[in-house]
C-alpha cells in the first residue's frame, strides 16, 4: 500500500467541500420555502383583511351619513350650527383613534415573516 494514496474510507478535501456545499445548497433551499409558504400566508391574510377593510368602509360611510344626517335634523331647532361643529369634533376623534390603532397594528409585525427571519438569524449566528 502506497503511504501517498488516502485511505479508502476517508474523505478528502474536495469530497468534504462538496459534502458542504450540498448542505448549504440544502439549507437555503429549505429557508426559500419556508419564506415562500410564509408570503403565501401574508397574500392570504392581506388579501381578506383588504376586503373586509373595503367592506367596512362602504358601510361605515352609508351609517354614518344616515346618522349624521338624522342627528342634525333632530338636534338643528336646538343647537343650530353648533351639532355640526359637534359632529366634525367627534368624527375627528375617531379618526385619530383609527390612525393610531392601524399604527400600533403595523408595528406588531404581523406581516413581517418572523419565522423565516428567526431563522435566518441562527444561520447567520451559526455560520459566524
Amino acid at each position: 500500500m502506497n503511504p501517498q494514496q488516502p485511505k479508502q474510507g476517508s474523505p478528502g478535501l474536495v469530497s468534504g467541500l462538496v459534502g458542504t456545499a450540498k448542505n448549504m445548497f440544502a439549507l437555503v433551499i429549505s429557508r426559500i420555502e419556508l419564506a415562500a409558504l410564509e408570503f403565501s400566508e401574508i397574500g392570504t391574510h392581506l388579501l381578506r383583511l383588504m376586503f373586509a377593510s373595503a367592506l367596512s368602509i362602504v358601510a361605515l360611510w352609508f351609517a354614518l351619513a344616515f346618522w349624521c344626517a338624522l342627528v342634525v335634523v333632530l338636534a338643528w331647532d336646538a343647537l343650530g350650527w353648533k351639532i355640526l361643529l359637534i359632529l366634525a369634533a367627534l368624527f375627528t376623534i375617531l379618526a385619530v383613534g383609527c390612525a393610531l390603532y392601524v399604527r400600533s397594528v403595523l408595528r406588531q409585525g404581523r406581516l413581517g415573516l418572523p419565522v423565516t427571519m428567526a431563522e435566518l438569524r441562527k444561520d447567520r449566528d451559526a455560520i459566524l
